[in-house]
Parts: structure tokens; C-alpha cells; sequence
């Protein structure tokens, strides 16, 4: 079996950023994946699922409430290694083109006071897995270290 695009990219060199992960052709729309790598992978431990799980919550209603790209969301999910997200928007994106959505999105988070939105049982398969305190320190951690004066090394898969 071929490899996926996402298991050829060196992990090893891979720094916290925005990166495009993949562009699909739907019709004649195109999908673009972003890659939101928010932990250095096999260096840095990863996220656990509580506050990825709380993240989730918060991110996918912010993105598709927004104003100018909620109709344009696809997905926003974890990464199975729990060292980021996936963010899969409609259209022909490059990563500086969600520096500033992303930017809104992580204040967003790391702001958020109050229930998390589909916090309950009737809402959510796992809603006692969700740890808000924990989101908005991640949330603050990588708008600080990432996305605050984000250079082209974090907007660019590694070779």
C-alpha cells in the first residue's frame, strides 16, 4: 500500500504552525486540509483528550458561526496523535490566508467564559471528557508562541 501524503512529512522537524496538509478536488470546489500542529511531535507531550475534546467544542462552533468563513467549514477536529487539528475549509487556501481567522479563533478560546457549547449528555457522546481550564491555557500557549508574529518556517512543511 502507498503511504499518505500526511506520513511522508518528517515528523522529526516538524515545528508547532499552520500548515496546508492537502488540497482535494470535489467537483469542481476544492478542499483545503490545514494541519494545526500545536505540539512538536516525539518531543513535546501531547495534548490530552479532555482539553483537545473542550477545543473541539469551542472550535467548531466559533468556525461555524464565523461571519466570513462559517459557510466555508467543513471540519474542524483532533489529530489522532494529539498534537493538533485538522481545519478543512472550502476553497483554495495557502496557510497565510487563516493566520488571522486562526488568530480570532485561539483568542476565542483562550477567552471563553461560561458552559461549553454541547456540554451535555444529550448533546454529546463523551460530555463529562472536557476540561476548559486546560483548553484555554492551550489555546493562550499557542497564539503566544505560534501565531503571534508567525514566521514562513511554521506556515511551510519542513523538507
Amino acid at each position: 500500500m502507498e503511504k499518505i501524503a500526511s506520513f511522508t512529512v518528517n515528523h522529526l522537524t516538524l515545528l508547532p504552525g499552520v500548515y496546508v496538509s492537502r488540497k482535494d478536488h470535489v467537483g469542481s470546489e476544492v478542499i483545503t486540509t490545514f494541519d494545526i500542529r500545536m505540539t512538536r511531535p516525539n518531543f513535546e507531550p501531547v495534548m490530552n483528550t479532555a482539553e483537545m475534546h473542550a477545543m473541539e467544542h469551542l472550535g467548531a462552533t466559533f468556525l461555524r458561526n464565523h461571519k466570513e468563513f462559517g459557510e466555508k467549514c467543513i471540519y474542524f477536529g483532533p489529530m489522532g496523535c494529539r498534537t493538533g487539528f485538522y481545519l478543512l475549509l472550502a476553497g483554495d487556501y495557502e496557510s497565510k490566508d487563516i493566520v488571522d481567522l486562526l488568530v480570532e479563533l485561539f483568542t476565542f478560546m483562550k477567552d471563553y467564559e461560561g458552559e461549553i457549547p454541547g456540554a451535555a449528555a444529550r448533546d454529546c457522546g463523551n460530555y463529562l471528557d472536557l476540561n476548559l481550564p486546560m483548553a484555554k491555557y492551550l489555546a493562550k500557549k499557542y497564539l503566544e508562541e505560534v501565531l503571534t508574529g508567525i514566521t514562513k518556517e511554521r506556515l511551510t512543511y519542513p523538507e
